[in-house]
């Protein structure tokens, strides 16, 4: 379904604020490949997820994130679904309505077909909820109804912050087949995660094996406003 997509990293720096966070990471990712980003709070995994949506900039090295099927100029954040700590849903509306309005966000990619509300919200096991008020849902259904963004507006780069937060062994299970499935076809997932995620071929980055030069200070004013939402991957 992906057509040769990538990302790479050479000699990549990461800044939070005025705080270096880590240097010198090198990766390189492509169809097929899963990457669980590990290391101790403040390490910059959350940074690193930003930055590779187009939320940041590295603050020294290379990055790029690209799909062979489009061009070379494509933004980054155009080819990602960056999922966040925070679901992102508006509680007064339903579930159906709220997986509406983020499909209509995100911007098609050419020759991509989305599964259905209802048909990605079965994937889940939560079609029963689709029109009850997002308020109402428990801290696990709204993770899963999150989850079911990145099936009703495909992209092929899987950002994904502690997934699995708040999910049950059987929500858990489930979100690592769409996983499966994702890489299957050919699409890339990166999660920054402290629990292990039983994925087979999964590589691992520790981000505490790459830290910051002595003495070295990130730009002013890369902070993180929004940190935690659910954002789109539109250029």
């Amino acid at each position: 379904m992906w057509a040769e997509p990538a990302v790479r990293m050479d000699g990549l720096a990461l800044s939070r604020g005025e705080r270096a966070l880590a240097a010198g990471i090198d990766l390189a990712l492509g169809a097929g490949d899963g990457l669980a980003l590990v290391g101790p709070n403040g390490s910059g995994k959350t940074s690193l997820l930003r930055v590779l949506a187009g939320l940041g900039e590295p603050s020294a090295g290379r990055l790029s994130v690209c799909l062979g099927s489009l061009p070379t100029d494509t933004p980054r954040g155009a080819l990602v679904h960056l999922g966040g700590h925070q679901d992102g849903l508006k509680g007064g509306l339903s579930v159906r309505q709220n997986l509406v309005f983020w499909q209509s966000y995100y911007a098609p990619l050419q020759g991509v077909a989305p599964l259905g509300i209802e048909q990605a919200l079965g994937r889940l096991d939560i079609v029963h909820l689709i029109d009850l008020p997002a308020a109402i849902l428990s801290q696990g259904q709204k993770r899963r109804v999150a989850l079911a963004r990145l099936l009703v507006a495909p992209r092929p780069v899987w950002l994904l912050d502690e997934p699995t937060a708040a999910l049950d062994v059987a929500s858990s299970e489930r979100f690592l087949s769409l996983v499966e499935d994702h890489r299957r076809a050919g699409g890339i997932v990166l999660a920054a995660t402290h629990a292990p995620l039983a994925l087979e071929g999964l590589q691992r980055l520790d981000l505490s094996n790459f830290p910051p030069q002595a003495g070295s200070r990130g730009p002013i004013g890369d902070g993180h406003a929004g940190e935690g939402y659910w954002l789109a991957g539109a250029p």
